[in-house]
């Protein structure tokens, strides 16, 4: 019986003291300590058995159904002319577990394959899908009709899938998913939220503020450097100034004469006083008084 609750596939049977090696002894020696509850429980074959089962047997999804009564979301979409409307049964938490589609222009074939694929998706929204790998897979798909919606937020799809996934995605998805699967752009954050940009943004403030600390330096040692070059050339053209002699000016001088001859001590041109000239550098004259 034992065996049998073991499942084991042979029993062999032997009389004590039948074989030289006894194969099993029930008889304890001297001075050997007795198991503890622990080493015993392990050493079960029951619990063995028991334990290999439970580490073998997969772990199966298990489905999540829907509430009796539940809340759900009608969406009316038109794409390119094809107006449709979109039932998403959610749980009692707001997510989705079940979606049915239906649109105008489909013959009997379509809107059979377009009930089957709408309960496809439920049944894998009640085992555990996520949405974001159904937005990831059928988001852009593109066959007819394809166009411009009514949707502000989508103004144009590729296919009825393509919008419907989307106009899911954009519902029922975080912000991080959505920007994960495309369906967002970092200005579209929500404040306050934690978003896969912001240790990237919180890097970019601190090399930007960095670089126009830089930059403030940079410019103050330039400023600094420009006024000690324009001190010092001040300094030296205020010593130049004072080195150089002041040449005699000669009050109510007559305009220069082109034609006027040179000094002979000086050099300098003279100009004309009277019928003679006159050298205003040294005062001589070219004869007349």
């Amino acid at each position: 019986m034992d065996a049998w609750k073991m499942g084991l596939k042979a029993v062999a049977i032997y009389r004590d003291n039948c074989k030289v090696a006894q194969p099993l002894s029930m008889a304890k020696k001297d001075g050997a300590k007795e198991e503890a509850p622990a080493t015993a429980a392990t050493t079960d074959p029951v619990s063995l058995v028991e334990t290999l089962n439970q580490k073998l047997t997969p772990h199966l999804p298990i489905r999540r159904e829907l509430p009796r009564i539940r809340n759900a979301k009608n969406f009316k979409f038109t794409v390119a002319g094809t107006r449709g409307y979109v039932i998403v049964g959610e749980y009692d938490d707001g997510t989705p577990g079940e979606l049915f589609i239906s649109s105008s222009k489909m013959g009997s074939t379509l809107r059979g394959v377009m009930d089957a694929f709408g309960i496809a998706v439920s049944y894998g929204l009640q085992y555990g899908v996520p949405l974001k790998s159904y937005v990831r897979v059928f988001a852009n798909t593109s066959f007819a009709p394809a166009g411009i919606t009514d949707d502000p937020e989508i103004r144009t799809a590729s296919s009825l899938i393509d919008y419907i996934f989307r106009r899911l995605g954009k519902t029922y998805l975080t912000f991080d998913e959505r920007l994960e699967v495309g369906l967002a752009s970092p200005d579209e954050q929500p404040a306050g939220q934690t978003s896969l940009l912001s240790d990237a943004a919180a890097q970019q403030e601190s090399i930007v503020e960095q670089a126009m600390e830089a930059v403030a330096e940079a410019e103050a040692a330039i400023t600094e450097a420009v006024t000690t070059v324009a001190a010092s050339t001040a300094d030296m053209a205020h010593l130049e100034q004072k080195a150089e002699p002041k040449q005699p000016v000669v009050k109510d001088a007559a305009r220069p004469d082109d034609a006027a001859p040179l000094c002979y001590n000086c050099g300098n041109q003279t100009q004309k006083a009277g019928s003679c000239y006159v050298c205003t550098s040294c005062g001589s004259t070219t004869g007349c008084s």
